[in-house]
Protein backbone atom coordinates (compact mmCIF):
# COMPACT_ATOMS: atom_id res chain seq x y z
CA UNK A 1 0.00 0.00 0.00
CA UNK A 2 0.87 3.47 -1.31
CA UNK A 3 0.56 6.42 1.48
CA UNK A 4 0.89 10.26 -0.33
CA UNK A 5 0.28 13.04 1.93
CA UNK A 6 0.89 16.14 0.16
CA UNK A 7 -0.54 20.01 -0.61
CA UNK A 8 -4.16 21.07 -1.41
CA UNK A 9 -3.02 23.78 -4.19
CA UNK A 10 -2.50 22.60 -8.08
CA UNK A 11 1.10 21.38 -7.20
CA UNK A 12 0.36 19.13 -4.44
CA UNK A 13 -2.66 17.96 -6.25
CA UNK A 14 -0.80 17.34 -9.18
CA UNK A 15 1.09 14.87 -7.26
CA UNK A 16 -1.85 13.42 -6.40
CA UNK A 17 -2.57 12.88 -9.91
CA UNK A 18 0.63 11.61 -11.07
CA UNK A 19 0.50 8.97 -7.78
CA UNK A 20 -3.33 7.79 -8.93
CA UNK A 21 -1.63 6.95 -12.36
CA UNK A 22 1.17 4.95 -11.29
CA UNK A 23 -0.68 3.23 -7.96
CA UNK A 24 -4.71 3.35 -9.06
CA UNK A 25 -6.26 1.98 -6.20
CA UNK A 26 -3.05 0.81 -4.15
CA UNK A 27 -2.85 4.70 -3.31
CA UNK A 28 -4.13 6.46 -0.36
CA UNK A 29 -3.67 10.19 -1.22
CA UNK A 30 -4.29 13.06 1.20
CA UNK A 31 -4.65 16.59 0.54
CA UNK A 32 -3.26 19.31 3.57
CA UNK A 33 -3.01 22.60 4.19
CA UNK A 34 0.69 23.99 5.31
CA UNK A 35 -0.41 24.24 9.00
CA UNK A 36 -2.59 20.85 8.85
CA UNK A 37 0.60 17.91 7.83
CA UNK A 38 1.91 17.93 11.09
CA UNK A 39 -1.08 16.77 12.51
CA UNK A 40 -1.67 14.39 10.21
CA UNK A 41 1.42 12.70 10.13
CA UNK A 42 1.14 12.22 14.10
CA UNK A 43 -2.01 11.22 13.75
CA UNK A 44 -0.90 8.29 11.09
CA UNK A 45 1.92 7.05 13.89
CA UNK A 46 -0.81 7.20 16.69
CA UNK A 47 -3.06 4.76 14.67
CA UNK A 48 -1.42 2.89 11.83
CA UNK A 49 0.74 0.24 13.31
CA UNK A 50 1.49 -1.21 10.09
CA UNK A 51 3.39 1.37 9.10
CA UNK A 52 6.60 -0.46 7.57
CA UNK A 53 4.79 -2.58 5.48
CA UNK A 54 3.16 0.80 3.77
CA UNK A 55 5.85 3.54 1.13
CA UNK A 56 4.53 6.90 2.44
CA UNK A 57 5.06 9.56 0.37
CA UNK A 58 5.54 13.33 1.58
CA UNK A 59 5.14 15.54 -1.14
CA UNK A 60 5.56 19.85 -1.31
CA UNK A 61 5.04 20.15 2.41
CA UNK A 62 7.61 19.97 5.07
CA UNK A 63 7.11 18.45 9.07
CA UNK A 64 8.23 19.82 12.01
CA UNK A 65 10.81 18.52 14.41
CA UNK A 66 8.69 16.34 16.33
CA UNK A 67 7.77 14.38 12.85
CA UNK A 68 11.28 14.71 11.42
CA UNK A 69 12.08 12.40 14.23
CA UNK A 70 9.25 10.43 13.51
CA UNK A 71 10.23 9.63 9.81
CA UNK A 72 13.94 9.24 10.63
CA UNK A 73 13.20 6.66 13.19
CA UNK A 74 10.68 4.67 10.69
CA UNK A 75 13.03 4.99 7.74
CA UNK A 76 16.01 3.26 10.24
CA UNK A 77 13.82 0.47 11.11
CA UNK A 78 13.45 -0.65 7.78
CA UNK A 79 10.41 1.61 6.52
CA UNK A 80 9.53 3.00 3.31
CA UNK A 81 9.51 6.73 3.66
CA UNK A 82 10.08 9.62 1.00
CA UNK A 83 9.70 13.09 1.30
CA UNK A 84 9.82 15.29 -2.24
CA UNK A 85 10.15 18.67 -2.13
CA UNK A 86 11.60 21.92 -4.17
CA UNK A 87 11.03 24.76 -1.55
CA UNK A 88 14.70 26.33 -0.29
CA UNK A 89 13.21 26.43 3.35
CA UNK A 90 13.05 22.45 3.34
CA UNK A 91 16.79 21.96 2.10
CA UNK A 92 17.79 20.22 5.24
CA UNK A 93 16.28 17.02 4.47
CA UNK A 94 18.53 16.27 2.23
CA UNK A 95 20.48 15.27 5.50
CA UNK A 96 18.12 12.19 5.76
CA UNK A 97 18.04 9.34 3.53
CA UNK A 98 14.27 9.90 2.94
CA UNK A 99 14.86 13.46 1.64
CA UNK A 100 14.75 14.41 -1.62
CA UNK A 101 15.27 18.10 -1.97
CA UNK A 102 15.64 20.09 -5.15
CA UNK A 103 15.20 23.42 -6.23
CA UNK A 104 16.98 23.95 -9.68
CA UNK A 105 17.24 21.37 -12.78
CA UNK A 106 20.70 21.60 -13.93
CA UNK A 107 19.96 23.94 -16.61
CA UNK A 108 18.55 26.26 -14.12
CA UNK A 109 14.91 25.94 -14.37
CA UNK A 110 13.17 25.10 -10.89
CA UNK A 111 11.44 22.67 -10.01
CA UNK A 112 7.77 21.54 -8.55
CA UNK A 113 6.68 18.98 -6.27
CA UNK A 114 4.40 17.11 -9.32
CA UNK A 115 7.73 17.37 -11.49
CA UNK A 116 10.24 15.70 -9.15
CA UNK A 117 7.36 12.84 -7.73
CA UNK A 118 7.06 12.12 -11.61
CA UNK A 119 11.06 11.72 -12.25
CA UNK A 120 11.51 9.83 -8.78
CA UNK A 121 8.63 7.53 -10.31
CA UNK A 122 10.04 6.93 -13.48
CA UNK A 123 13.56 6.31 -12.15
CA UNK A 124 12.18 3.62 -10.01
CA UNK A 125 10.00 2.65 -12.85
CA UNK A 126 6.31 2.21 -10.61
CA UNK A 127 4.90 4.71 -13.49
CA UNK A 128 4.58 4.69 -17.16
CA UNK A 129 5.57 7.66 -19.44
CA UNK A 130 3.26 9.47 -21.49
CA UNK A 131 3.39 12.09 -23.85
CA UNK A 132 -0.56 13.76 -21.75
CA UNK A 133 1.15 12.81 -18.58
CA UNK A 134 4.40 14.57 -19.46
CA UNK A 135 2.13 17.64 -20.95
CA UNK A 136 0.58 17.54 -17.07
CA UNK A 137 3.27 18.18 -15.53
CA UNK A 138 4.97 20.75 -17.22
CA UNK A 139 1.88 22.85 -17.05
CA UNK A 140 1.65 22.46 -13.45
CA UNK A 141 5.60 22.95 -13.13
CA UNK A 142 5.32 25.79 -15.13
CA UNK A 143 2.71 27.72 -13.21
CA UNK A 144 4.16 26.80 -9.99
CA UNK A 145 7.37 28.11 -10.50
CA UNK A 146 5.49 31.18 -12.47
CA UNK A 147 7.48 30.58 -15.91
CA UNK A 148 4.56 30.36 -17.28
CA UNK A 149 4.44 34.12 -17.69
CA UNK A 150 7.97 34.73 -18.62
CA UNK A 151 6.54 31.79 -21.32
CA UNK A 152 3.67 33.19 -22.40
CA UNK A 153 2.29 30.11 -21.72
CA UNK A 154 -1.27 31.08 -20.65
CA UNK A 155 -2.46 26.67 -20.89
CA UNK A 156 -0.56 26.76 -17.75
CA UNK A 157 -2.26 29.38 -15.91
CA UNK A 158 -5.87 27.94 -17.55
CA UNK A 159 -4.79 25.20 -15.37
CA UNK A 160 -4.81 26.32 -12.08
CA UNK A 161 -7.70 28.65 -12.95
CA UNK A 162 -9.74 25.36 -13.61
CA UNK A 163 -8.23 24.12 -10.79
CA UNK A 164 -9.96 26.30 -8.44
CA UNK A 165 -13.20 26.56 -10.30
CA UNK A 166 -13.94 22.94 -9.31
CA UNK A 167 -13.61 20.92 -6.12
CA UNK A 168 -10.24 18.77 -5.75
CA UNK A 169 -11.71 15.43 -6.02
CA UNK A 170 -13.57 15.90 -9.12
CA UNK A 171 -10.44 17.87 -11.01
CA UNK A 172 -8.04 14.84 -9.71
CA UNK A 173 -10.75 12.80 -11.01
CA UNK A 174 -11.27 14.65 -14.60
CA UNK A 175 -7.29 14.99 -15.16
CA UNK A 176 -6.40 11.83 -14.05
CA UNK A 177 -8.97 9.60 -16.65
CA UNK A 178 -7.90 12.60 -19.28
CA UNK A 179 -4.54 11.64 -18.90
CA UNK A 180 -5.25 7.83 -19.32
CA UNK A 181 -7.03 8.26 -22.38
CA UNK A 182 -6.19 10.86 -24.32
CA UNK A 183 -2.67 11.32 -26.34
CA UNK A 184 -1.92 14.83 -25.70
CA UNK A 185 -3.38 16.95 -22.72
CA UNK A 186 -6.25 19.63 -23.62
CA UNK A 187 -9.07 21.31 -22.05
CA UNK A 188 -12.94 20.42 -23.52
CA UNK A 189 -15.12 22.87 -25.10
CA UNK A 190 -17.15 23.27 -22.17
CA UNK A 191 -13.67 24.00 -19.79
CA UNK A 192 -12.64 26.71 -22.63
CA UNK A 193 -15.69 28.10 -22.08
CA UNK A 194 -15.61 28.73 -17.99
CA UNK A 195 -12.13 29.85 -18.69
CA UNK A 196 -12.66 32.45 -20.59
CA UNK A 197 -15.56 33.96 -18.40
CA UNK A 198 -13.09 33.35 -15.59
CA UNK A 199 -10.34 35.15 -16.83
CA UNK A 200 -13.10 38.29 -18.03
CA UNK A 201 -13.76 37.81 -13.61
CA UNK A 202 -10.10 38.60 -12.79
CA UNK A 203 -9.47 41.03 -14.72
CA UNK A 204 -12.44 43.13 -13.23
CA UNK A 205 -11.27 41.88 -9.70
CA UNK A 206 -7.33 42.54 -10.04
CA UNK A 207 -8.54 46.16 -11.66
CA UNK A 208 -10.60 46.74 -8.57
CA UNK A 209 -7.89 45.71 -6.37
CA UNK A 210 -5.42 48.64 -7.90
CA UNK A 211 -7.29 51.43 -6.14
CA UNK A 212 -6.72 49.71 -3.08
CA UNK A 213 -2.96 49.33 -2.26
CA UNK A 214 -1.01 51.04 0.23
CA UNK A 215 2.68 51.57 0.55
CA UNK A 216 5.22 51.76 3.05
CA UNK A 217 8.73 50.55 4.44
CA UNK A 218 8.73 47.36 6.67
CA UNK A 219 12.39 47.05 7.59
CA UNK A 220 14.40 47.99 4.58
CA UNK A 221 12.07 46.98 2.06
CA UNK A 222 9.11 49.24 -0.21
CA UNK A 223 6.18 47.07 -0.02
CA UNK A 224 2.84 47.12 -1.36
CA UNK A 225 -0.11 45.96 0.98
CA UNK A 226 -3.52 44.82 -0.37
CA UNK A 227 -6.50 43.06 1.01
CA UNK A 228 -7.88 40.45 -0.82
CA UNK A 229 -9.32 36.42 -0.37
CA UNK A 230 -8.91 35.32 -3.94
CA UNK A 231 -6.32 35.50 -7.07
CA UNK A 232 -3.13 36.24 -5.45
CA UNK A 233 -1.11 34.74 -8.10
CA UNK A 234 -2.63 36.84 -10.46
CA UNK A 235 -2.89 39.53 -8.21
CA UNK A 236 0.75 40.16 -7.04
CA UNK A 237 2.01 39.42 -10.57
CA UNK A 238 0.06 42.16 -11.67
CA UNK A 239 1.01 44.93 -8.93
CA UNK A 240 4.72 44.25 -8.92
CA UNK A 241 4.25 44.70 -12.28
CA UNK A 242 2.52 47.91 -12.20
CA UNK A 243 4.74 49.30 -9.64
CA UNK A 244 8.10 47.71 -10.25
CA UNK A 245 9.11 50.56 -7.23
CA UNK A 246 8.21 48.15 -4.64
CA UNK A 247 9.90 45.76 -3.49
CA UNK A 248 7.43 43.34 -2.86
CA UNK A 249 3.33 42.99 -2.66
CA UNK A 250 1.91 41.54 0.50
CA UNK A 251 -1.71 40.19 -0.16
CA UNK A 252 -3.83 39.68 3.44
CA UNK A 253 -6.50 37.07 4.21
CA UNK A 254 -7.97 38.29 7.34
CA UNK A 255 -10.99 35.35 7.58
CA UNK A 256 -7.72 32.93 6.68
CA UNK A 257 -5.31 34.49 9.07
CA UNK A 258 -2.52 34.61 6.20
CA UNK A 259 -0.68 36.97 4.37
CA UNK A 260 0.65 35.87 0.82
CA UNK A 261 3.97 37.72 -0.37
CA UNK A 262 5.04 37.98 -4.15
CA UNK A 263 7.49 40.08 -6.18
CA UNK A 264 9.03 40.16 -9.26
CA UNK A 265 12.40 40.89 -8.49
CA UNK A 266 15.53 38.98 -8.23
CA UNK A 267 17.04 40.96 -5.37
CA UNK A 268 13.86 40.13 -3.12
CA UNK A 269 13.56 36.45 -1.27
CA UNK A 270 10.23 36.72 0.05
CA UNK A 271 10.91 33.31 1.32
CA UNK A 272 12.87 34.85 3.90
CA UNK A 273 10.40 37.59 4.51
CA UNK A 274 7.54 35.00 5.46
CA UNK A 275 10.62 32.98 7.15
CA UNK A 276 10.14 35.62 9.99
CA UNK A 277 6.49 35.49 10.53
CA UNK A 278 6.77 31.28 10.91
CA UNK A 279 6.04 30.68 6.96
CA UNK A 280 8.11 30.09 4.21
CA UNK A 281 7.87 29.19 0.29
CA UNK A 282 9.53 30.50 -3.00
CA UNK A 283 12.03 32.98 -3.44
CA UNK A 284 9.49 34.80 -5.34
CA UNK A 285 6.15 33.16 -3.87
CA UNK A 286 5.67 33.01 -0.34
CA UNK A 287 3.31 32.69 2.68
CA UNK A 288 2.63 32.88 6.10
CA UNK A 289 -0.01 32.75 8.93
CA UNK A 290 -0.81 36.24 10.43
CA UNK A 291 0.32 36.00 14.17
CA UNK A 292 0.39 38.94 16.37
CA UNK A 293 3.21 40.49 14.91
CA UNK A 294 3.10 39.93 11.45
CA UNK A 295 -0.75 41.69 12.34
CA UNK A 296 0.64 44.48 13.62
CA UNK A 297 3.13 45.49 10.86
CA UNK A 298 0.76 43.95 8.11
CA UNK A 299 -2.87 45.46 9.53
CA UNK A 300 -2.88 47.57 12.36
CA UNK A 301 0.71 49.79 11.19
CA UNK A 302 -1.08 50.29 7.88
CA UNK A 303 -4.58 50.71 8.76
CA UNK A 304 -4.41 54.58 8.77
CA UNK A 305 -2.74 55.18 5.51
CA UNK A 306 -4.32 55.74 2.21
CA UNK A 307 -3.90 53.68 -0.92
CA UNK A 308 -1.57 54.71 -3.19
CA UNK A 309 -2.93 57.05 -6.41
CA UNK A 310 -3.19 55.30 -9.19
CA UNK A 311 -1.05 56.82 -12.71
CA UNK A 312 -3.11 58.40 -15.28
CA UNK A 313 -3.45 55.40 -17.94
CA UNK A 314 -5.07 57.49 -20.35
CA UNK A 315 -2.90 59.53 -21.60
CA UNK A 316 -1.42 60.48 -25.20
CA UNK A 317 1.66 62.85 -24.24
CA UNK A 318 2.33 62.76 -20.58
CA UNK A 319 4.18 58.75 -20.57
CA UNK A 320 6.82 57.15 -18.89
CA UNK A 321 10.20 56.99 -20.84
CA UNK A 322 9.10 60.04 -22.68
CA UNK A 323 12.31 61.84 -23.62
CA UNK A 324 10.66 64.95 -23.40
CA UNK A 325 10.12 64.37 -19.74
CA UNK A 326 6.98 62.84 -17.99
CA UNK A 327 5.29 64.96 -15.06
CA UNK A 328 4.48 63.23 -10.89
CA UNK A 329 2.49 64.79 -8.51
CA UNK A 330 2.24 64.17 -4.76
CA UNK A 331 0.08 64.67 -1.87
CA UNK A 332 1.66 67.97 -0.91
CA UNK A 333 0.75 69.36 -4.36
CA UNK A 334 4.94 69.21 -5.35
CA UNK A 335 5.74 68.63 -9.11
CA UNK A 336 8.28 66.48 -9.76
CA UNK A 337 9.34 66.18 -13.30
CA UNK A 338 11.99 63.17 -15.05
CA UNK A 339 13.74 64.14 -18.80
CA UNK A 340 16.46 63.09 -19.84
CA UNK A 341 19.59 64.98 -20.47
CA UNK A 342 20.32 61.89 -22.37
CA UNK A 343 20.43 58.40 -23.37
CA UNK A 344 22.34 57.49 -19.64
CA UNK A 345 21.68 60.55 -17.77
CA UNK A 346 17.99 60.92 -16.36
CA UNK A 347 17.42 64.43 -14.73
CA UNK A 348 14.44 64.42 -11.93
CA UNK A 349 13.58 67.88 -10.59
CA UNK A 350 11.14 68.78 -7.64
CA UNK A 351 8.96 71.92 -8.37
CA UNK A 352 11.73 72.91 -10.52
CA UNK A 353 14.92 71.97 -8.87
CA UNK A 354 16.98 69.11 -9.45
CA UNK A 355 17.34 66.57 -7.04
CA UNK A 356 19.52 64.29 -6.91
CA UNK A 357 22.29 63.29 -8.65
CA UNK A 358 21.65 61.91 -12.31
CA UNK A 359 19.86 58.67 -13.47
CA UNK A 360 20.99 56.22 -15.67
CA UNK A 361 17.65 55.41 -16.83
CA UNK A 362 13.88 56.70 -16.49
CA UNK A 363 13.03 53.20 -14.34
CA UNK A 364 15.61 54.20 -11.93
CA UNK A 365 14.65 58.14 -11.45
CA UNK A 366 10.77 56.48 -11.15
CA UNK A 367 11.82 54.16 -8.21
CA UNK A 368 13.31 56.64 -6.43
CA UNK A 369 10.33 59.68 -6.81
CA UNK A 370 7.73 56.52 -5.96
CA UNK A 371 9.47 54.91 -3.63
CA UNK A 372 10.51 58.83 -1.14
CA UNK A 373 7.61 60.47 -2.53
CA UNK A 374 4.65 58.31 -3.28
CA UNK A 375 4.26 60.46 -6.32
CA UNK A 376 1.68 59.71 -9.26
CA UNK A 377 1.67 60.34 -13.59
CA UNK A 378 -0.35 63.22 -14.00
CA UNK A 379 -2.92 63.47 -16.72
CA UNK A 380 -2.34 65.11 -20.06
CA UNK A 381 -3.67 69.09 -19.19
CA UNK A 382 -1.71 69.28 -16.09
CA UNK A 383 1.45 68.11 -17.96
CA UNK A 384 0.32 70.62 -20.87
CA UNK A 385 0.22 73.54 -18.64
CA UNK A 386 3.44 72.10 -16.78
CA UNK A 387 5.18 72.13 -20.42
CA UNK A 388 4.22 75.82 -21.08
CA UNK A 389 5.89 77.05 -18.07
CA UNK A 390 8.71 74.53 -18.07
CA UNK A 391 9.66 75.98 -21.70
CA UNK A 392 9.33 79.49 -20.92
CA UNK A 393 11.30 79.14 -17.79
CA UNK A 394 14.01 77.69 -20.03
CA UNK A 395 14.23 80.52 -22.57
CA UNK A 396 14.28 83.31 -20.29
Amino acid sequence: MYRLYTHNDLDGVGCGIVAKIAFGKEVEVRYNSVMGLDHQIERLFEQEKKLKDDFLFITDLSVNEENTIRLDDLAKSGGKVRLIDHHKTALHFNEYSWGRVKVNYEDGRLTAATSLLYEYLLDHELIKQSQALDEFVELVRQYDTWEWDQNENIKAKNLNDLFFMVSIDEFEEKMTERILNSEHFEFDDFEQKLLEMEEEKIERYVRRKKREIVQTFIGDYCAGIVHAESYHSELGNELGKDNPHLDYIAILNLGGKKISFRTIHDHVDVSAIAGQFGGGGHAKASGCSMGKEAFQLFVNDIFPLDPMRQDAFKNRYNNKNSLQGALYENKKGDKLFIFAKNENKWILEMNGKAIQEPFEDFQAAENFLKRKYMAWLVRDDIYVDFLKDFYMKMKH
